[in-house]
């Protein structure tokens, strides 16, 4: 998932990041005007565009042949007449069954402590979440959001998530406001994509 604010090196780093094996990218940008939004699509390459899902501005997915659009809870209503790839975000496992039927995949948000948002704790026990994998709640079509880092990989594929979503482990690593070299970025990441497997 993107960093919420656009910075000036956004578009090599997430060239790099693609480059070495990113699957998909959450274009996450609250608030912002659409025109930075299409500023940075127009410098990414063709092939990035068609991995990339979009949370708000949804007619960039049909503009520049995104994969699909975001919405952000599980009852909301995809827009009228869309036809397309959907994620949704869920964050109570009562309610994940019935996400996942109105959605490609869901990210079952706050599995861990949040390292961006530090008021966001976990909202599930390690019991809770192997009882949902054993129901069938988790699986392929879901992802795990929050906390996500190194330490934290392998409980996740224990419990049969489809993937995770990585942001403030790795944006953490880069100052946007003072640093141009984000080479240790593009390293962290080929770590997390190793343990992944």
């Amino acid at each position: 998932m993107t960093q919420p604010t656009f910075f000036v090196e956004e578009d090599k780093i997430l060239s790099s990041l693609f480059e070495e094996g990113l699957d998909d990218l959450h274009l996450y940008k609250p608030g912002s005007s659409p025109m930075y939004s299409e500023r940075l699509l127009s410098l990414l390459s063709e092939d990035y565009r068609k991995r990339i899902t979009v949370h708000d501005h949804f007619y960039l997915k049909e503009e520049y042949h995104l994969r699909g659009i975001h919405l952000n809870d599980e009852t909301m209503p995809a827009p009228k007449g869309y036809k397309g790839h959907i994620c949704r975000t869920c964050t109570h496992l009562d309610q994940l069954k019935e996400a996942k039927r109105h959605a490609d995949y869901v990210l079952l948000k706050y599995i861990f402590d949040s390292q961006t948002e530090p008021d966001q704790k976990a909202s599930f026990t390690l019991d809770e979440l192997q009882e949902a994998s054993r129901k069938g709640l988790i699986d392929r079509h879901v992802y795990a959001l929050g906390g996500m880092n190194l330490d934290t990989i392998k409980a996740v594929k224990d419990l049969g998530f489809g993937g995770i979503v990585i942001s403030g482990d790795l944006w953490n690593r880069f100052n946007i406001h003072q640093e141009l070299e984000y080479q240790a970025l593009i390293d962290h990441f080929c770590k997390i994509k190793k343990a992944i497997g």
